[in-house]
């Protein structure tokens, strides 16, 4: 199995087995379970409690600890199909929103015509997508991060690539309606035009605008921060 597998579905396992107290099963039970060495599962467990997903007790066992989990484990979370709490959604939403509407701003002053091209490739493919009545959530997901990507901030970028693992399982549903999809895109060409016009005010208006119905979908759905675990 290979490490990151391991990972994935040993956040997952935790998860699905843990207890009232959030007491996991044994080092060596989880060897058996996935049938690699206590060695591996050792090794897999550091990295969990590295990402403050895991707390190991000397003598007591391992527990959950994912009140104080990373971001990059709310994103491991995402992957293994653990469910995450709605508040976290929503503030993953509107954390989402500050980071790009400044990306929007940095990519007018720093973009290359590498960027402006793989846009139009994206453009073009949403276009394609459009046509035959698909959904666009991996194409939505491709022109952010590439707006975030012509910011010339790598750091900045493996920031925004989190939010879009932790969404993985919710942009399909999202872009599952044609209408919204359509608004998406026109949305998307707008902003592109701004970047490429090198109008950072615009950009960041018009990204703000966009992201604005994100933010408002979840809202209604989830509740907002203030009752969102409801």
């Amino acid at each position: 199995m290979k490490e990151n597998n391991l990972l994935s579905d040993l956040a997952a396992y935790l998860f699905s087995t843990s207890n009232g107290s959030g007491r996991t099963p044994s080092e060596r039970e989880l060897a058996e379970h996935f049938a690699v060495s206590r060695g591996q599962i050792r090794e897999a467990l550091a990295i969990l409690e590295a990402m403050r997903i895991v707390e190991r007790r000397a003598k007591s066992g391992i527990y959950l600890t994912t009140t104080e989990a990373s971001v990059e484990a709310m994103a491991l979370f995402a992957r293994a199909g653990v469910p995450l709490d709605p508040t976290l959604i929503y503030e993953t939403v509107e954390l989402r929103k500050i980071h790009e509407i400044k990306a929007a701003e940095l990519a007018c002053a720093r973009a290359t015509e590498e960027n402006y091209e793989r846009l139009r490739e994206i453009l073009a493919a949403s276009e394609a997508r459009l046509a035959t009545g698909e959904g666009l959530a991996r194409e939505d997901r491709d022109f952010h991060l590439e707006i975030v990507r012509a910011t010339k901030n790598s750091i900045f970028y493996r920031v925004c690539s989190v939010y879009y693992s932790m969404g993985e399982q919710r942009l399909p549903i999202y872009f599952g309606d044609a209408g919204r999809s359509r608004r998406s895109h026109e949305e998307h060409i707008r902003i592109y035009e701004a970047l490429l016009s090198r109008d950072g005010n615009l950009a960041q208006a018009l990204m703000n605008a966009h992201l604005q119905g994100a933010e408002s979908y979840w809202k209604g759905l989830l509740g907002g921060p203030a009752n969102a675990a409801e």
